[in-house]
């Protein structure tokens, strides 16, 4: 992604600009980037763009470009531009491992610093965890989905732009799509790039058979061949098969075919009992066209043999009900050594004050079962009440055959990262052992079994004790245009 500091709001800019004339740029604060439901009616999501977002924050700067432009506006005074020419992010960030299970209401990103450097950060940091987030979280609906079969990123053509792309890529990879179409992916991230050919390659050719066995010819160890040009049954079948045959006689196999259109369902099982009947059982049927997590269990549903999913567009764009954008956010939690508090008229809304710790409920069997926030130095103990975020009068006792576990550490301390970032392959290890452990019900596509996030008991009283305040303080300045 671009790492120019104008990849931001102009608001973050005048904010900036009003806290270094108001003198309040240099107090300490910080802010909480997390979200409030999980996408696609799910119930969790899967966190990426955490090494993205760390060497944003480490090579922010202004470049002299950047400041020209800036006084070219004509709404900035000199002297804060000069301040700007110095400005760089020396603060702490706490985040989870990408590829880590998470939930609604609970912080992601804490970010620590300067009210200066930590405000300014907003934008990027949400453009970067918001889109990687929801493609990562696709991908393991898709992956989870396909059960053994295997999901291909095909999406670079349908996706945002070709930074797009590149996000797509490697965010779906960590959610399992462990290879793409992408060959720029391929390069920069390590990711296997597969592929096959397009219908113009069948269409440049006097018939199908002729450039079936073209394509064999030029890569005869890899040869993928799409078989629904002209008639699926009666031509691309038949003739795959013939070229199978001619690759066996000169030491080499047909790696497998796709099919791109019609009744999937119907024609994977008919070109697996073909291909079967022939002495090809090793033959891979590949699958694409508009296909989703939805139209993957429907074809599992009904039979399908297909062993190898194609998804472009649904990933590429996050298409799907309650998709398209993460609704994650950007809140102050703490300033100048203070709690602070959003209070709204709608409860779900009132945001969880001050430096929290996340920690993730472990049952006797390995798996998780819920997770509380809690306040930094608070000891939680068997028996304590625990408190929905979105409701207080909804409470639970913690119970006592549960271990807890810190779901996050600090990666970046005085605005330089602390750990090599770990493999792709690491991260989608990581996540897949997540999946594994989440509760029954937690990974059906409809009507999922809701997760728990739960607030301590200290967290529950701070948070009470800030909305009894600003009650208090409007009772006594009340507004007088209502």
């Amino acid at each position: 992604m671009s790492n120019s500091a104008l990849l931001t709001d102009l608001y973050e800019l005048t904010m900036l600009a009003g806290y270094f004339e108001k003198g309040m740029h240099e107090k300490p604060a910080t802010f909480d980037l997390f979200f409030r439901e999980a996408p696609y009616l799910g119930s969790y999501a899967v966190f990426a763009g955490l090494e993205p977002a760390l060497d944003y924050l480490s090579k922010l700067h202004f470049s002299d470009r950047d400041l020209e432009y800036l006084a070219s506006l004509g709404i900035f005074k000199p002297s804060f531009l000069a301040y700007l020419k110095n400005f760089r992010f020396h603060g702490r960030v706490i985040a989870p491992a990408e590829g880590t299970v998470v939930f609604g209401h609970e912080p992601l990103l804490t970010v620590e610093g300067s009210l200066a450097e930590a405000q300014f950060v907003e934008t990027a940091l949400l453009n970067i965890i918001n889109f990687q987030t929801l493609v990562a979280t696709k991908a393991a609906r898709l992956t989870v989905t396909a059960g053994d079969g295997e999901v291909i990123e095909f999406g670079l053509r349908r996706a945002q732009g070709p930074d797009g792309g590149l996000s797509v890529a490697r965010a779906a990879y960590i959610g399992g799509v462990r290879s793409t179409s992408n060959v720029l992916a391929g390069q920069q991230f390590g990711i296997p790039v597969k592929g096959t050919h397009a219908h113009s390659w069948i269409m440049s050719f006097p018939d199908e058979l002729t450039a079936f066995r073209a394509y064999a010819d030029c890569f005869p160890d890899s040869c993928v061949l799409l078989v629904d040009t002209y008639d699926t049954l009666e031509s691309g079948l038949p003739n795959a098969i013939t070229v199978a045959r001619e690759l066996r006689e000169k030491g080499h196999e047909l790696l497998g075919i796709r099919l791109d259109s019609g009744d999937l369902a119907y024609l994977s099982r008919e070109a697996r009992r073909r291909f079967d009947v022939a002495g090809f059982a090793e033959v891979k049927i590949v699958a694409s066209n508009d296909l989703d997590e939805h139209v993957i269990h429907s074809l599992r549903d009904e039979g399908g043999r297909i062993d190898i999913y194609g998804v472009g567009t649904r990933l590429a764009t996050c298409a799907g009900e309650g998709g398209g954008a993460l609704g994650g956010v950007y809140k102050l939690v703490r300033f100048d050594d203070q709690p602070r508090l959003k209070v709204t008229s709608d409860s779900s809304k009132s945001t969880i004050p001050d430096r929290k710790h996340v920690l993730r409920a472990i049952d006797p069997d390995g798996n998780f079962s819920m997770d509380i926030l809690c306040r930094e130095h608070e000891q939680l103990r068997p028996g304590d009440l625990l408190y929905d975020p979105t409701n207080p009068a909804r409470r639970k006792q913690l119970p006592a055959d549960i271990r807890l576990e810190n779901l996050r550490q600090t990666v970046m301390e005085d605005g330089c990262i602390l750990h090599d970032a770990p493999s792709l392959d690491q991260l989608a290890d990581h996540c897949a052992a997540q999946l594994k452990r989440m509760p029954a019900g937690s990974l059906r596509l409809i009507n999922p079994h809701r997760y728990k996030v739960a607030i301590s008991p200290q967290l529950h009283q701070l948070r009470e004790e800030l909305i009894h305040q600003h009650e208090r303080l409007d009772r006594l300045c009340p507004d007088e245009s209502k």
